[in-house]
């Protein structure tokens, strides 16, 4: 059955037509709804807990303990908050899903998709920024105070999200396909096919610009490890290596398939074509990474551990959970703490600037 604009918009308004019920079923996506699952549903709902769980501490860690004093506070900051939203937009989602989707208005479904959108492409926007701001501070070479860093930051964080409030809303002022149904897309039958495939671009985009500003730093690190032939440059370098691989690794992992699903419904026309299966699955694997976020960028620095550290402790001792203590230890551990903390200092000092590069994926 294919509907013209005109016969639309009569069995919407004189036949008192659920219109949204009309796209689903026109582009095939009421195929195997029946069939949906509880348990998806389950998985789904702990996944967005344990995201907002997660970020929510990570935020409050930063924030209590470490006050965004520097500019990778403030990104690390960004991730989190960005990524706890991502928790929640996807767990109001799951909530308004099944049949409730259909006693929605189409201004509401806009919202529904358009708040998990804006979200997961501030999220992605994010990981750009930091980047950016990596690549800038250590391989551009340009002199900043450390204010003026934070405020440059702070300025790419606030573009981030204007631009990720664009992307989410466009659909909702006007860029859907309502009543045009031969221009809708099979996965999410209200937008168009071609504001998938513009929303597609903006993720390719920040991948792509991902991949070479981490590929960059790390090939300028491995030159500088050779040419000063130090260990403590080569056990940097390898280390960078590591957090590269697994930032990279983990984007790629959790966004490749719904990028391919996305691809392939945005170059077919239906109703000749018909919903893929499996997109919970392939968009539940997407949010996951706003869980894998805090464990890559915020875990595997020092400061942030021992942010998070002191922020269980708080709040064990507010739920009357005894900790022990530790920070303590016999004078000789403090000492040759202190002792090697005085040796890395002193290294540290006779960095190159380039050489620098290597220590940052672990702030």
């Amino acid at each position: 059955m294919n509907l013209t604009f005109n016969q639309c918009l009569e069995l919407v308004d004189i036949q008192n037509v659920n219109i949204i019920l009309l796209h689903y079923n026109l582009t095939g996506r009421l195929i195997g709804r029946s069939s949906e699952n509880s348990i998806l549903k389950i998985i789904s709902i702990l996944i967005s807990l344990f995201i907002i769980l997660e970020n929510l501490s990570v935020l409050v860690a930063l924030l209590r303990f470490l006050r965004l004093r520097r500019w990778v506070h403030c990104c690390l900051a960004n991730i989190a908050f960005s990524d706890l939203l991502a928790g929640i937009s996807y767990l109001l989602n799951i909530c308004l899903s099944g049949e409730i989707t259909f006693r929605l208005s189409p201004q509401q479904w806009f919202l529904r998709e358009g708040l998990l959108f804006t979200t997961l492409a501030a999220s992605t926007f994010s990981l750009f920024i930091t980047a950016v701001e990596r690549y800038c501070t250590m391989v551009a070479l340009v002199s900043e105070s450390r204010s003026r860093k934070v405020v440059r930051a702070q300025g790419l964080i606030i573009l981030c999200w204007v631009l990720a409030a664009i992307v989410g809303t466009l659909p909702l002022f006007g860029w859907n396909c309502l009543c045009h149904i031969e221009t809708c897309s099979s996965l999410l039958p209200l937008y168009s096919r071609q504001y998938i495939l513009f929303s597609l671009g903006l993720l390719s985009i920040s991948l792509i610009g991902i991949i070479g500003f981490y590929c960059t730093i790390y090939y300028l690190v491995c030159c500088n490890a050779r040419q000063t032939a130090v260990t403590i440059q080569s056990r940097r370098a390898l280390h960078l290596l590591k957090t590269v691989l697994i930032i990279l690794g983990a984007f790629v992992l959790c966004w490749t398939p719904l990028f391919v699903y996305l691809l392939v419904d945005s170059s077919c026309t239906p109703p000749s074509c018909q919903s893929p299966v499996g997109l919970e699955w392939v968009l539940a694997l997407a949010v996951l990474n706003s869980a894998l976020n805090p464990l890559i960028y915020s875990f595997r620095s020092s400061e942030v551990r021992k942010a998070m550290v002191a922020f269980l402790c708080c709040a064990c001792s507010m739920a009357g959970v005894s900790v022990p203590d530790v920070t303590s230890g016999s004078s000789n551990e403090s000492s040759l703490r202190r002792k090697g903390s005085v040796r890395l200092s002193r290294a540290l000092s006779f960095r190159s600037p380039v050489t620098s590069i290597s220590s940052v994926p672990s702030q």
